[in-house]
């Protein structure tokens, strides 16, 4: 259930950077004709709604701990990945031990991602999980 929600979350961030016009829950709300159960689309709303509103604390730690590569020039499927992880270890109401939330990371990252995503996205989380 949650790596449903955690997909469709992903893919509400990443489409809300092409089409900021394009209310982000609208997206979400779209995907129940794919035949998602409400507890799925509730958690993935949760999700983009934590994101949108720690947005600014989440890149910045993000930033810290990819010290050579800026957050504009990151993949754009890369950058929301790591949005949602920070978010469900660091911001959620009920957080997500590191170990659990790297694992997503990284299997999503191989189905969204490009070849170096998923070796990416584990070395930023890791060093955020390090706390630097």
């Amino acid at each position: 259930m949650r790596r449903k929600s955690r997909e469709m979350a992903l893919q509400s961030l990443f489409q809300s950077e092409f089409a900021p016009q394009i209310n982000i829950r609208d997206l979400i709300s779209t995907s129940e004709i794919m035949d998602v159960d409400q507890e799925s689309l509730k958690y993935a709303q949760e999700l983009v709604d934590g994101i949108r509103e720690k947005k600014s604390e989440i890149d910045s730690r993000i930033q810290k701990a990819s010290q050579h590569w800026k957050m504009d020039r990151m993949a754009s499927v890369d950058r929301n990945i790591l949005r949602l992880s920070v978010y469900e270890m660091e911001f959620s109401a009920q957080p997500i031990q590191p170990a659990v939330v790297i694992n997503e990371a990284i299997e999503i990252a191989k189905i969204f991602g490009t070849s170096d995503s998923a070796s990416f996205i584990n070395g930023i989380l890791d060093q955020i999980r390090k706390g630097h």
